[in-house]
């Protein structure tokens, strides 16, 4: 029931941002018209504001067409980017014209132009943008693929989208929610990494390695590297990841840290599976990586709520880097209590181990398996509950096999 009969039921999907130009915290959510799947509506996109992170203003609404979905804002930090204070936030319209959208505000987030989209319309879900030094913003997202789009004029125009890659994945066991959104992070020098979960790296497709593709300019990426967590040969599943980076490191020696969910065994079921929490580290820009290593966990799928799409944990989780150390935020469910579920984010008390002196391994020579494919029919979708599904015709094909 709606709070003192007001439009909104819930909110969902908060993301934070900092604005340092302005010395403004905000935190970009999805207000929440739609409660019923029946209903043709999803929600709006707002963001509150504060300036010590404790005391928040009423939500501003950006977009109210009650048509939204998977919002994410950043601001340009850079004092000497010609874009310095400006913010942004993405969002796709999930129920109206699918397209990803993306406002700017330049005004610590009291004010916000209209959304706009790529210059070739481009639809999709899950962005992520992140600002490079010289106030370019890039647009990770997921389209028919992993997708991007970028802007080099504050956000008064978008881009063409174009494919970074195509995705191969592996279905996770136990009616899992995993809509393999990407997550997207950016180095002091700019450099932006991308990763997701994707299968081409295993055998017949048998479970799923997490994935990266990086890029200097928003343009040119990478050939997909696989992060070695464990050996390819191993029975764990890994998906769901959410990326970290030092923005005070950089190129060579970039500090990353990636967490992420797993089954120990990939062939599972809803009474089998076992679902931990891990993390793993690099400090030479992906070159090399530590063994994967549990955080929480082990959970069984049945202590998580079951959406209708499967059985949700999350949609994505992150890493940020405070002074150096990574922390990594992320949803751990224990047994019900009775009826009530009893799911919580959490981080943990000290920081994730850095890479240090701990064995470390590379992925770099690692090559996909010939004629790797999905062990599934692979679909995308504007939303995140897998109601309206993307046309193969707005897919971008990608070097790699979409």
């Amino acid at each position: 029931m709606n709070y003192k009969n007001g439009t909104y039921g819930a909110a969902a999907d908060p993301s934070v941002a900092y604005d340092a130009k302005h010395g403004e915290w905000l935190i970009s959510t999805l207000p929440l018209v739609g409660l019923s799947s029946s209903s043709g509506l999803i929600g709006d996109v707002a963001v509150s504001r504060s300036t010590d992170g404790l005391h928040w203003g009423n939500p501003i609404n950006i977009d109210k067409t009650h048509l939204d979905d998977k919002n994410w804002s950043v601001c340009d930090d850079t004092p000497t980017s010609l874009y310095y204070g400006n913010c942004y936030t993405e969002w796709d319209q999930a129920y109206g014209s699918g397209d990803v959208l993306m406002s700017v505000s330049s005004d610590g987030g009291q004010t916000w132009g209209p959304g706009l989209a790529s210059s070739d319309h481009a639809g999709g879900l899950g962005g992520e943008p992140v600002v490079q030094p010289n106030g370019t913003v890039v647009v990770p997202f997921q389209g028919g693929g992993i997708d991007v789009f970028s802007s080099t004029n504050g956000g008064a125009s978008w881009g063409k989208s174009e494919a970074i890659a195509s995705i191969d994945s592996h279905l996770v066991a136990a009616n899992m929610r995993n809509p393999d959104l990407p997550s997207a992070g950016i180095d002091g020098a700019g450099n932006v990494y991308v990763v997701w979960s994707d299968c081409r790296f295993r055998k017949s497709c048998s479970s799923n390695d997490i994935v990266m593709s990086t890029s200097a300019d928003g343009k040119t990426w990478s050939a997909i590297t696989r992060v070695p967590i464990d050996a390819t040969t191993s029975t764990v599943d890994h998906f769901l990841p959410g990326i970290g980076v030092d923005t005070n490191t950089s190129g060579g020696t970039a500090h990353l840290t990636i967490v992420y969910y797993y089954y120990p065994v990939a062939k599972c079921t809803t009474s089998t599976c076992q679902l931990d929490v891990g993390f793993t580290t690099s400090s030479d820009g992906g070159a090399t990586w530590t063994a994967g290593a549990q955080i929480a966990g082990p959970m069984k799928v049945t202590w998580l709520p079951l959406s209708d799409n499967g059985y949700m944990v999350a949609d994505y989780i992150g890493v940020s880097y405070v002074n150096g150390n990574p922390f990594g935020v992320f949803a751990v469910a224990q047994a019900l209590s009775g009826s009530t579920y009893k799911e919580s984010m959490f981080t943990t008390k000290a920081p994730l181990p850095l890479a240090g002196g701990a064995l470390r391994f590379s992925g770099l020579a690692d090559k996909p398996v010939v004629g790797a494919k999905s062990d599934h029919a692979i679909k995308f979708f504007y939303d995140d509950e897998g109601k309206r599904p993307i046309p193969r015709s707005r897919w971008i094909a990608s070097a790699d096999g979409n």
